[in-house]
């Protein structure tokens, strides 16, 4: 007998994959439901139809009412396509003499099986209608050989449960784990699992009372061993003439391997759900396009920015590109176009903005998704909440760059920026200007040590506000402060400079009647050991430092100067030779 099959869907990519996945079968497609009665009219012989409901012009429930209205599609079984959502649809459909339903995303395994029980059903019915016209036709021979479970049970008392079993073949004996002998005239209750036994029963009793033609689940045998036999099972009435008991016929299909992938699949995505449940940030699949156009986003999303995630998806509302922080979306662009033309892991860290207009600091690490020809399909990745380790390590930065007391940049800061510029070479003039004010600790056998902390405080402040854009302040070490100045014109800018500090200075300290030193040292550029810069800033700011105790005085350190040190070192290693 040759199986004919209709596919009804309005998508050509699924009507394609299920004729592909229905090979063994002969199949005709329609895309709408006007186009599939046209079928059904003009082909002859289609024993199978496979009908979405959500279909054009002609939705899947007026097809029903259709081919329920018309005599020649009586023999005509119909397995309908359901969205997960829509169980009142199935049952509606189910009741318009539709035998069967899948739900989508289609699993064409599961497709391929269900379709397998009906032609094996229809195959079944047309040897019992065969043998009876012709005795020639090997009834027996079908029923035996067929790759799927089939069993006959009749009414044998008042119960539904009275039902027993009167004939199986060896792939029912198979798949039940029982002999021939342990089945015949056993009731189909006895094996049945108890959990499903109630579904089955109640299914039964709308079959004997007309309600319904036919009907299929999924439910469990009980093996002899205690073991469960997930099976497909489809149950129809069976009438053969001058037989008034009744009879019905079981086909299925063991699923059991089917079963328990589908539970190892809800544990992984359980497992999943409960992991992306608690990242601190979100999962997401994005498009490689200008938006970061989101395909799934996980629920953390709306902790993490603020958003719910079916505002991201598909740029509903906004696109994640419009919550990156303006001044990072070219750099991450650039990184990316990097890291996939490379194929390297992506990882990179940047602020969003959330819906309140709070920043966020986050750790973004990603990897491409390639198609077979190498393109870019889609983006998948993390996008983790690091503000709290970003704010602990700002303050680690800041203490380790600034000068606790003061709040003003520290000499190893110092140190690593000049190290950074002689480097660049891209400052036309540098130069430092070192306030040493180490007089300061004469108050504190006077006044204690915080009185005089108090009053390098004082300082700070007042020096700081001495800072312009080519002019930074710093704590250089204790009681001593520098400024760092580039691109300025010439020595007498420095000059001015350092006067309106003596100026500054001497007006803070006159009623402390104390003073201190000015060394102003320019950078040349072939000086490059930052360290030795430092130590002459030191000797110019200190050198008149005792000379004029109550005052300030500006010192250049020069070839000069540099002579006087080196004469006073020789002068020191002499007398401790």
């Amino acid at each position: 007998m040759l199986i004919k099959i209709l596919v009804v869907d309005d998508c050509a990519t699924e009507r394609a994959i299920i004729k592909d996945t229905l090979g063994g079968y002969c199949v005709l497609t329609a895309s709408g439901g006007t186009e599939a009665m046209r079928m059904l009219r003009e082909h002859e012989g289609i024993n199978l139809m496979i009908l979405d409901l959500n279909i054009p012009d002609m939705d899947g429930f007026q097809v029903l009412e259709m081919l329920k209205g018309e005599k020649q599609f009586n023999s005509l079984r119909t397995i309908i396509l359901s969205n997960y959502d829509e169980s009142e649809k199935e049952i509606r459909g189910l009741k318009l003499g539709a035998v069967d339903y899948i739900r989508k995303p289609i699993h064409m395994d599961l497709l391929k099986a269900r379709v397998d029980v009906h032609a094996a059903l229809l195959q079944a019915q047309y040897a019992l209608e065969r043998k009876l016209d012709e005795k020639t036709f090997s009834f027996d021979l079908i029923f035996e050989q067929a790759p799927i479970g089939i069993a006959i049970s009749q009414r044998c008392g008042p119960e539904d449960t009275d039902d027993i079993i009167i004939r199986t073949n060896a792939a029912y004996e198979k798949i039940t784990g029982r002999t021939k002998e342990e089945l015949l005239n056993t009731a189909w209750a006895g094996i049945t699992h108890p959990d499903d036994l109630e579904e089955d029963l109640e299914q039964l009793r709308k079959l004997r009372s007309g309600e319904i033609s036919i009907y299929s689940m999924d439910k469990r045998y009980i093996r002899p061993d205690g073991s469960e036999a997930w099976v497909h099972m489809v149950i129809a009435p069976l009438e053969l003439p001058n037989d008034h008991q009744y009879k019905n016929i079981c086909l299925i299909q063991d699923i059991t391997e089917r079963k328990e992938m589908e539970r190892a699949l809800n544990e992984s995505e359980r497992s999943k759900s409960v992991l992306l449940a608690n990242l601190p940030g979100l999962a997401y699949r994005c498009n490689n396009d200008e938006e970061w156009t989101m395909q799934y986003v996980s629920q953390g999303c709306l902790k993490l920015t603020g958003y719910p995630p079916e505002s991201l998806l598909h740029n509903r509302d906004l696109s994640y590109n419009d919550i990156i922080s303006p001044e990072y979306r070219e750099r991450l662009r650039e990184e990316w176009k990097r890291i996939l033309a490379a194929r390297l892991p992506f990882k990179y860290e940047y602020e969003i903005i959330t819906a309140t207009g709070e920043k966020k600091w986050i750790l973004e690490m990603g990897q491409g998704i390639y198609n077979d020809d190498g393109e870019v399909e889609a983006l998948e990745g993390l996008v983790l909440d690091i503000s709290d380790r970003k704010a602990i390590e700002n303050t680690l930065k800041y203490n380790y760059e600034h000068d606790r007391w003061t709040g003003l940049y520290n000499r190893d800061y110092l140190v690593s920026l000049l190290e950074k510029e002689i480097l660049l070479k891209k400052r036309s003039k540098m130069a430092l200007i070192g306030i040493n004010l180490d007089t300061v600790q004469l108050l504190a056998s006077n006044y204690g040590f915080h009185y005089s902390q108090v009053l390098m405080k004082k300082a700070a402040e007042v020096l700081s506000r001495l800072c312009a854009d080519n002019r930074m302040l710093f704590h250089a070490r204790e009681n001593r402060f520098a400024f760092y100045i580039y691109d300025y014109k010439d020595k007498n800018e420095l000059l001015d400079f350092s006067n309106t500090l003596v100026k500054t200075l001497r007006s803070m300290f006159v009623t402390e009647r104390i003073g201190g030193g000015i060394g102003i040292l320019e950078i040349g550029h072939d000086d490059d050991d930052v360290e030795l810069l430092m130590r002459r800033l030191l000797i110019s700011s200190e050198k008149n430092v005792g000379l004029f105790e109550e005052g300030f005085e500006v010192c250049f350190y020069d070839e000069e100067l540099e002579a006087i040190v080196d004469r006073e070192r020789d002068i020191i290693e002499a007398l401790n030779a």
